[in-house]
């Protein structure tokens, strides 16, 4: 069984001594448990499951009601959970997320992916992640309150200065063509938000945010029980059914945790000639390891490699470079 979640409560007693309990979120093979369980050591008491089955949205129900009702017997959670909704939140947070889901409420569909368009080709220009520009949110709520100036630009969470200064002048000519039926500052939308709607889709977030997490527990379980079993990335796209690439990006963040890769890259590597491998590691000491192109071009030369054969010589290279870093943090350690 694999613990994806777990979190202690507290409750007092009429003789003010704390009693403390536990509740696990676990999964084994696709079937999900619930269980709830007493920890004061007085009672020794067996836990209770909750739930067990194959339906997410079952468990993440029992799961909920189970704990509204332990809150309502006193108990409190030592860490903040989904069931708190927003409970804690500062007005600055609340009044954003509010935005947020106005926006979602009254989208602007057009307007939406022409920011899209204009963020997606930006980036190419500038050779980054789209959302480091602008995040779909952020786009959003650009395309439902429409700022016609750069300073009411600045009044949308999540786009400050910076921002403002390189892109204000090409996201105002998308958004001032349009006809905008509110004004600004944003402040109105406070007074019209349905509470019990915006409450609803807050949970609804939370619940979302929650079974991304749970699902990237189960995911990391995976690729680490096949790494150390000495699989492949092939035996890992049967076991996740991901594409090779995220795959790697798995592999490269598990190293960066601390995770043994090593099994993985050795099982890959074993059918790249050593000479390529020691060319490339060479590459890495001169040139440095943050780019792999001019590592390829190297040792490619003038030729020039596409489709598959392109993405494998990226994938070995990167799965080498794994190796080159965790060497050179041990030789720092050392001296």
């Amino acid at each position: 069984m694999n613990i994806v979640f777990l979190n202690t409560l507290e409750r007092g007693t009429d003789k003010q001594e704390a009693c403390n309990a536990q509740v696990s979120i676990g999964e084994e093979q696709g079937v999900w448990s619930v269980h709830w369980q007493d920890t004061d050591a007085a009672t020794e008491e067996e836990p209770v499951l909750w739930y067990q089955g194959i339906s997410w949205d079952e468990m993440l129900h029992v799961f909920r009601q189970g704990l509204r009702e332990k809150m309502k017997d006193g108990y409190r959670p030592l860490v903040q959970t989904e069931v708190e909704l927003s409970q804690g939140m500062s007005n600055k947070a609340r009044t954003s997320q509010m935005l947020s889901y106005y926006c979602e409420e009254h989208p602007n569909e057009e307007v939406f992916e022409a920011l899209r368009t204009w963020r997606r080709e930006q980036a190419v220009k500038e050779k980054k992640a789209p959302y480091i520009l602008a995040t779909n949110r952020v786009l959003r709520m650009i395309s439902v309150f429409l700022p016609q100036t750069k300073e009411e630009l600045l009044q949308i969470p999540g786009f400050g200065e910076q921002k403002a200064a390189i892109y204000a002048q090409d996201i105002l000519q998308i958004t001032m063509p349009a006809v905008r039926m509110h004004e600004f500052p944003l402040d109105w939308v406070v007074s019209v938000v349905d509470l019990v709607k915006f409450e609803g889709w807050l949970l609804a977030q939370k619940e979302q945010k929650l079974r991304m997490e749970l699902d990237r527990e189960v995911s990391k379980r995976k690729v680490l029980e096949v790494v150390s079993g000495g699989g492949t990335l092939a035996d890992l796209q049967v076991s996740l059914d991901m594409p090779r690439r995220e795959l790697l990006l798995w592999v490269e963040e598990l190293d960066k945790e601390g995770y043994d890769m090593e099994p993985l890259v050795e099982a890959e590597l074993a059918s790249i000639p050593e000479e390529e491998q020691i060319k490339a590691w060479q590459a890495f000491e001169t040139g440095g390891d943050r780019y792999l192109k001019p590592v390829l071009q190297r040792l490619t030369g003038e030729a020039e490699l596409k489709g598959k054969e392109l993405d494998r010589a990226y994938e070995w290279l990167r799965l080498l470079r794994i190796r080159f870093r965790r060497e050179k943090l041990s030789a720092q350690a050392a001296s």
